[in-house]
């Protein structure tokens, strides 16, 4: 397999109980994002000349091959893992090693989660699919660091809803968003239908964010958020609050 026809991998967590809803996964990290979030804790997956080299993929499925049993399934994050093109045969090869699969993405791909929601789950499909709401669409630009195409946003919460086997939609809760932003993004979440929303507490990273001046923003506390889901909560079937 030559190194282009290959999902660059920047990192591994062998074992979690907690990236994949009562599955015991591993985790992947691809490397390199179309988004420029100015809060995000993982600046050297965004940017690949900030990481030395990537994981090699087949030692990786390797590895995998021989946790079969002991692992049930993985996730794959990054970084934006849809901007590659050889995801869905990454994919592919996952599930004929038996594993489920979740993708989490910023939705800007609708055209990527629509090929992996398409045709038998069991044989190539993602079995989980986790979308980052940033903001309201309005402030989009603002969160995501740079212009972004709102409908594909819009169409990828959309085929989500329709037609992933399971899903979640969560939106991190980073400095500058407050109490409005929130209600807006969930009743935009629940005029499309979605059954099952997140709000995550923000935490700056102690080796630095994407853009260093967020560091010392300040942002919502973790009782102003439970608060806001006491508002919004009874929209959804599921989901919560993350610390």
């Amino acid at each position: 397999m030559a190194a282009a026809d290959r999902l660059p991998i920047g990192g591994v967590q062998w074992t979690t109980v907690i990236d994949f809803p009562d599955v015991v996964a591993a985790t992947l990290f691809t490397i390199g994002c179309n988004f420029r979030c100015p809060f995000c804790h993982n600046p050297e997956l965004v940017d690949p000349a900030r990481l030395a080299e990537t994981l090699d993929q087949p030692t990786i499925l390797d590895r995998l091959r021989e946790r079969v049993g002991f692992l049930d399934g993985v996730v794959i994050t990054g970084g934006e893992p849809t901007i590659h093109p050889h995801l869905e045969a990454f994919v592919a090869s996952l599930k004929v090693l038996g594993y489920r699969v979740k993708i989490d993405t910023n939705g800007t791909r609708p055209d990527v989660l629509s090929g992996l929601l398409d045709g038998s789950h069991d044989e190539c499909g993602a079995d989980y699919i986790a979308m980052d709401i940033k903001a309201p669409l309005p402030r989009y630009r603002e969160l995501a660091g740079l212009d972004v195409e709102i409908d594909a946003i819009e169409a990828s919460i959309v085929r989500i809803v329709e037609a992933a086997p399971a899903y979640e939609f969560r939106t991190t809760v980073a400095p500058t968003l407050g109490r409005e932003d929130l209600v807006q993004i969930a009743e935009r979440l629940r005029d499309a239908g979605a059954r099952t929303y997140y709000l995550q507490a923000f935490r700056a990273a102690e080796t630095g964010l994407l853009d260093p001046t967020w560091q010392g923003r300040p942002a919502l506390s973790i009782e102003e958020i439970e608060a806001t889901w006491d508002e919004i909560g009874a929209w959804f079937d599921g989901g919560g609050v993350r610390g």
